[in-house]
């Protein structure tokens, strides 16, 4: 499939865009910055080190990983108390899982968007003459 390019994006102006997320009863399970959070996690080996990674506060982000948990109904993510040898945090499986998923779908989503760029930059637009508006 053809990346549009930016004089394909200057001829129309135009551009659809989006954000893709899995919402369940209680708000957004995973979204892009969730699954970054995770990836961060996953390539630390800590909650607080992939908070200060993100610029996020260590509260705010075990707020989204209690959130994740609570939602997929098992942990996405094993962590262990700090203390004289440190803590640490690492992906379960399901966590795991749960990046690869988003991610295929986000893939899939973006590619979407591509082919409806193609799509809109492929219209001709025409002014209607008596609506046309004084400049």
């Amino acid at each position: 499939m053809k990346n549009n390019t930016r004089q394909d994006k200057e001829k129309s102006g135009l551009q659809w865009r989006g954000r893709l997320w899995l919402e369940g009863e209680d708000g957004t399970f995973l979204g892009y910055g969730r699954v970054v959070l995770l990836e961060r996690i996953r390539e630390s080996g800590s909650l607080a080190q992939a908070a200060r990674s993100m610029e996020m506060s260590y509260k705010h982000a075990w707020n989204l990983l209690d959130s994740m948990n609570r939602q997929a109904g098992c942990k996405l993510v094993e962590t262990c108390r700090g203390g004289k040898h440190g803590g640490g945090a690492s992906l379960t499986p399901a966590g795991v899982k749960a990046i690869a998923l988003f991610k295929h779908y986000h893939a899939r989503f973006q590619e979407m968007l591509a082919e409806m760029d193609q799509v809109l930059n492929g219209w001709e637009w025409q002014r209607d003459k008596r609506t046309e508006i004084p400049e």
